[in-house]
This record gives structure tokens, sequence and C-alpha cells, in this order.
């Protein structure tokens, strides 16, 4: 078996056992936020990170701040501000002016213009994982990957390729921060992660250059997770590759989640993940409709944040909804 991707990194740049899973303060939840436009998408995603215990915790701390060298646009400084108003504000709702401020640094996103929370979320992280480089490009690629923003959502997938000819089997490695998962069909999360796992002919009838038959063949791919995230970040693909129509088929997602039978070492101790955030869409196409989301506070408490309203729940409310995106913790 060869493998790429692995190498270990020549840096720590945030060192893992300083991560705090837990909520370091007990509080009520903080306040909704205002929709300045149609800022809906933007606003689920800055509750879920807000509600994000390890995030949140580091973010409060103010250990980026206090360091930060950055000129100009900074999305963990910006990041740091929001938890800390959020969280500590005696309004009942705020508004995310510096986000909207600074968005078209963050992406392509204007406030009049309806946007994705799932493209938020990715430009957000990846906004915040630039920060935490702050131009130090010469790091080897390992290194860049030792990131808070790494340490707390990123995990390890490993594609394993199987030459259908001569039987040998290539394994590729490659960080993520989140798992797109189509639904179509699928009626539960584990349906779609069992999927997720299952081995797949690779596209193109021959597609993979083998290194030991040396030509390009036909072959098997299968995706496994190989090193799990401390929190696990879940698309469910609600847009139809086809017809762009939305799928609003009901996906059952549980509270508890085991990820060990979807990692490349399926024997071995259960991963159990405790959901802790849901982004809702709820609209009949991708493109309209509105978003909001489910957080569950410091406190213990479920909340259903819908920009400016901030209303406890129970965890059934939860789980019954047509989710788009999910948060597990470990």
């Amino acid at each position: 078996v060869t493998g790429k991707g692995m190498t270990p990194p020549q840096k720590i740049l945030f060192p893992p056992e300083k991560i705090c899973m837990d909520w370091r303060q007990k509080r009520r939840p903080g306040a909704g936020l205002y929709n300045l436009g149609s800022t809906c998408y933007l606003n689920v995603v800055l509750q879920c990170l807000t509600y994000t215990p390890p995030l949140a915790n580091y973010l409060l701390s103010r250990q980026h701040s206090r360091f930060c060298r950055q000129q100009g646009f900074c999305m963990m400084c910006i990041m740091e501000a929001h938890v800390r108003k959020v969280l500590y504000s005696s309004a009942s709702a705020i508004r995310p002016r510096a986000v909207i401020r600074d968005l078209r640094f963050i992406g392509e996103f204007k406030p009049d213009i309806p946007g994705d929370a799932f493209e938020f979320l990715r430009c957000t992280l990846n906004a915040m994982q630039r920060a935490c480089l702050g131009g130090s490009s010469d790091l080897d690629v390992s290194s860049q990957e030792t990131t808070i923003i790494h340490q707390i959502f990123g995990g390890f997938l490993r594609s394993r390729v199987t030459c259908l000819t001569c039987k040998t089997v290539s394994d590729f490695y490659k960080a993520f921060l989140d798992v797109l998962l189509k639904i179509k069909g699928a009626s539960s999360l584990t349906t779609a992660l069992e999927d997720f796992v299952t081995p797949k002919q690779m596209d193109g009838r021959k597609c993979f250059k083998c290194s030991k038959c040396k030509k390009k063949v036909a072959a098997s791919k299968r995706v496994t997770v190989q090193r799990e995230p401390r929190v696990l970040t879940v698309c469910l693909e609600r847009a139809d590759d086809r017809s762009r129509r939305k799928i609003s088929q009901v996906v059952e997602y549980p509270e508890y989640l085991d990820l060990r039978p979807y990692m490349s070492d399926p024997a071995g101790e259960p991963l159990l993940y405790s959901l802790y955030a849901v982004v809702v869409h709820s609209g009949h196409t991708c493109l309209g409709g509105h978003f909001f989301c489910y957080t569950k506070a410091s406190n213990g408490q479920w909340y259903k944040m819908n920009d400016v309203s901030v209303d406890s729940c129970g965890i059934h409310t939860v789980l019954g909804q047509q989710a788009y995106l999910l948060f597990y913790a470990r």
C-alpha cells in the first residue's frame, strides 16, 4: 500500500492539548442577530460558531488579538469581537456590523443578496485559517493544518484506490474541515454516511494511472475517515445536482453519533459525538427561502435562533427539522 498526503508537520502552530472541549463558563444564551438585508445565511453560521465550545473558549480568551499583527482585515479578530459581543451583551439582539462591513474579504457575498449558509461557513473558516497563518506562507502544508481551526474542525479522509486489473491498492490522504453528504434516497444521517464510505467505481472507464500496470486503468475508490475531527460539521446536500431543485426529504439525525463505523479502522472503541447545533433551510427552492438554527448554549439548554429571536426549545424539536448543516462535538 502506498500513501500520499500524511507527512508529519515540521511545526505545530496550535498545541491540541490546549483545546478545551467543554465550556469554561456557563451562562444564559447570548443575543439574537438582526437581519441586515438578506443576511439570515450569515446569522446562522455566526450563531453556530459562537456556540462551538472549543472555538468560543479560545476566542473569549483573546489569545489571538493580543498577538495579532494583521494589517486591516482579520477574520479571527472579527470573530473574537463578535463572540464577546453576543455572549456578554445585555441587549436581546445585536447587529453583526463588522462581518457585514468586511463581507467582500470573506467571499463573494453581498448583504442584500441571499447567500448559502454552507458556502458562508466554508469561506468564514477559510478566512479564519488565513488569519491564523498570518502571512507565514513558507510553512509546509502539514504545518498549515495545525492551526486552531484545523485542530478543532479538521480531520483527514483516506481515499483507497484499487486497480481493478491487478488489485494494487494506493492510499491518498486529504485534510477536511467539513463533510458534504449526498442525501438522495437516504432516510437518515447514518444511511448517508454508509453511502459515503461505500466503494464506488471511479468515473471514466480508464481514469486511474496504476503504478504497477504502468497505464490508465479502471479502478474503484473507497473514502473513509482516517483521523476524526474534534468537531464534525456535516452538510446534507439539498440541491439536486441535475435540476438544482431542492431535495426536501426528511433525513433523520441522532443526538449522539458514533463515527467509528465510517473510520478507516472500523474496529475499536466507539467515537461518540454529541449534536450541538443545526442549521435549517425553509422554503421550496435553494436560492430563496430562509435560514434559522438551533444551538445548545453553555447552560445545556437548546434554543431556536431565528435572526433577532432566541427561544428555548426541547431536543425533540431540534431533532425533527429539515436539517441542512449539522454540528457535532466529541
